[in-house]
């Protein structure tokens, strides 16, 4: 079959999917027989623009560049916001990838619910709708039998999801601990290197790892979502936002880097879920680890995660979490994934 796709939000991580679409459509041919259209685009700041013929990627991706509307293409539907783009056009699979609220899940929750009700796919690295209502919505998927995937809203393209529920399957996994921001990474690891805190962070804010307000990061928001959504997918949890105790780095001090330096351990901020009993208890926290821990040595801006299991003990993947390259990535592995179970 032939996949046809409309693209909700088309900013850096849209752009980043489409690009790689546009660069790889023969060998995902050729080599996954995944044939695709690209038949809408709706952005709130670039607007919308409709084709059921399949639009020319190249060419969009030139006007976006360009600071050009996507509305002043000659196939543009004028007017069509995002629920209308998901409700009129004609394609079998949105891809969501509007702005993360964590707090209400929305607009992005109510683009997943209107799409999997009307049968459409869907594939999103948004983490508000997972972290609000990833059971409800997976459910309504089913009942629709279509697909929910959103492999890329814990590490982006590193496959942390499908490693525990695929590759995983058969293990018990017992407790979960990672370094799921790399702003905040990257500032510890500067700390370590003799920066203070706010030259630290001024330096990931020069390099883009971290936004003009950095609270988000700094303060744990980021990684207690995604903490979330690890205990709610990987371990079955039933949990809200709320249930995920959180603190930041923002009280540790250089003093603080160098005593653990002396004792032989390193900071991080750690997403940690455990199993308790019959319950799974989960925080976000920095936390003093070995440097013989398989976390203690991720530097910079890269994640990983620890899968503490019955069958392989200690399993650790390592890789990317943002970029645009990287998080477009991980659309395409949900659309190859969706692919292969058609």
């Amino acid at each position: 079959m032939t996949f046809k796709l409309a693209f909700i939000g088309f900013g850096v991580v849209g752009q980043g999917l489409a690009e790689i679409l546009a660069e790889k459509r023969e060998r995902l041919r050729e080599k996954y027989d995944f044939e695709f259209e690209v038949v809408a685009i709706s952005d709130m700041k670039l607007g919308s623009v409709y084709d059921p013929e399949g639009l020319d990627l190249d060419e969009i991706l030139k006007k976006v560049e360009e600071g050009d509307s996507l509305s002043d293409h000659p196939d543009a539907e004028n007017g069509w916001d995002s629920l209308e783009t998901i409700e009129k056009a004609d394609a079998d699979t949105i891809i969501e990838v509007t702005f993360t609220d964590m707090e209400t899940g929305g607009p992005a929750l109510d683009h997943v619910k209107k799409a999997l009700k009307m049968g459409k796919n869907v594939v999103s690295t948004n983490k508000g709708p997972v972290a609000q209502e990833v059971k409800g919505l997976l459910d309504l998927a089913d009942e629709n039998d279509v697909h929910y995937k959103f492999e890329g809203t814990v590490l982006s393209g590193t496959p942390a999801i499908n490693l525990a529920m695929k590759n995983l399957a058969g293990c018990e996994i017992e407790e979960i601990k990672g370094i799921v921001n790399g702003t905040t990474n990257y500032i510890l690891t500067k700390m370590e290197d003799g920066m203070g805190y706010e030259e630290a962070l001024q330096k990931a804010q020069d390099l883009g790892y971290a936004e003009a307000d950095p609270t988000g990061d700094v303060e744990g928001v980021d990684a207690q979502g995604k903490t979330l959504i690890l205990s709610n997918t990987v371990m079955g949890a039933d949990m809200d936002l709320e249930d995920v105790d959180r603190e930041g780095i923002t009280g540790l001090t250089s003093q603080d880097i160098k005593e653990a330096e002396k004792e032989g351990k390193r900071w991080k901020l750690i997403a940690h879920a455990e199993k308790d009993g019959g319950e799974v208890k989960a925080k976000v926290s920095p936390e003093k680890l070995s440097k013989d821990h398989p976390l203690a040595g991720v530097m910079g801006p890269t994640n990983a995660i620890t899968y503490s299991t019955d069958h392989l003990n200690d399993v650790t993947i390592i890789g990317p979490g943002a970029g645009k390259e990287e998080t477009g990535y991980s659309l395409l592995v949900d659309l190859l994934a969706i692919n292969e179970e058609v």
